[in-house]
């Protein structure tokens, strides 16, 4: 059996908190990370960095100044040709990680658009690029759904699809993140794999059991007032579920790193995984 912890972090510029990666990965010992929002061009990535944290294999798409992800590994790592963004940002890297003979899977780590603040697609150029982007990732993964292939899909979705992943549901029916078009595209890119979304197996359903890994930094108590959403994601194809470790800390939200000092908005999401 051969145990990996995966992880998905919008860390909010790469370069301004490797330390914070650094701290985690020394806590927590993920063995690949997805980042989003790196926020820099592949040659200003702080390769020598993740090397020192023991990430020898990494797969960067960046972008000057905005946006960016990366895909940082204790086993090798070969990039995969993939194409779902209409706008040609640097919001995906997708991957094959190399565990050994038939344990071997895919990678996907996205940073899907957030949307603007108008959640119609024909006044906000935004909201469109959005709801193409998830529509392009239903095209992809439905296409492959007959190769059972063992995916998982990681990021910042910029979605909270549940009513228990939002503070609070009625208030937030308009706002983007929370609407019924993106919560119901998000849906279908669900169906369109079959994923298992591991946060709510692992933790549950239940009405009280809200879980979220997004607070605004207008919260400057996140304790207090609480007001968050859960926009990060870690899902398996059905030829990975079976993987899928059945113990309650096996999937977690770690929250506390956001209140470390000058946090990123986001909290570190880890799945294990017991490969056999």
């Amino acid at each position: 059996m051969t145990q990996i912890k995966l992880c998905s972090w919008n860390i909010n510029s790469v370069r301004l908190r490797a330390p914070q990666i650094a701290k985690f990965a020394a806590l927590e010992q993920p063995d690949i990370i997805g980042l989003q929002e790196i926020k820099c061009l592949e040659e200003q990535f702080p390769y020598d960095e993740f090397k020192a944290m023991g990430y020898e294999h990494i797969e960067v798409s960046g972008q000057k100044g905005m946006h960016g992800a990366a895909t940082v590994s204790k086993f090798p790592l070969s990039r995969m040709d993939t194409d779902f963004c209409p706008e040609g940002h640097a919001r995906h890297v997708s991957t094959k990680v190399d565990v050994g003979g038939e344990n071997d899977f895919e990678f996907h780590n996205f940073y899907i658009p957030a949307g603007g603040d108008d959640p119609d697609a024909k006044a906000n150029p935004k909201f469109a690029h959005k709801l193409e982007f998830l529509d392009r990732m239903v095209d992809y993964f439905g296409a492959r759904k007959d190769e059972n292939a063992r995916q998982v899909l990681v990021g910042d979705f910029n979605i909270a699809p549940a009513e228990n992943d939002v503070w609070s549901h009625k208030q937030l029916l308009k706002v983007i993140s929370h609407t019924p078009l993106e919560v119901d595209t998000l849906a279908r890119v669900q169906a369109s794999g079959d994923f298992t979304d591991c946060a709510r197996v692992v933790l549950g359903d239940g009405e009280k059991e809200k879980l979220f890994s997004w607070w605004s930094y207008r919260s400057r108590d996140i304790n207090k007032s609480d007001r968050g959403r859960r926009l990060d994601h870690i899902w398996l194809s059905p030829a990975l579920k079976p993987s899928m470790s059945p113990r309650a800390d096996s999937h977690r939200i770690h929250r506390d790193c956001r209140l470390w000092e000058r946090p990123s908005d986001h909290a570190p999401v880890t799945q294990v995984l017991d490969l056999r």
